[in-house]
């Protein structure tokens, strides 16, 4: 099983754990509403996961530019 972490906006990956004994708890899924779940995780048939996260590039552009929140896909 592989986490695969890309963000959420600019779909560049991010980086990868490829562990099969690492639970959801060690990676703080715990915490997240059944909500944001599903919004932040995608389970692949194969057993990967994927993890939609900001990237720094894209985190600072949204905080120095607020406005793009309200474009579709700003930063594509």
């Amino acid at each position: 099983m592989a986490i695969h972490y890309v963000c959420r906006h600019c779909r560049t990956p991010i980086g990868s754990i490829h562990r099969d004994e690492i639970t959801e708890q060690q990676l703080g899924f715990h915490f997240l509403t059944p909500e944001e779940r599903g919004d932040i995780i995608a389970y692949d048939p194969s057993g990967d996961v994927t993890v939609k996260v900001s990237c720094d590039y894209c985190r600072e552009a949204y905080e120095a530019n607020p406005e793009l929140h309200l474009v579709t896909s700003p930063l594509q």
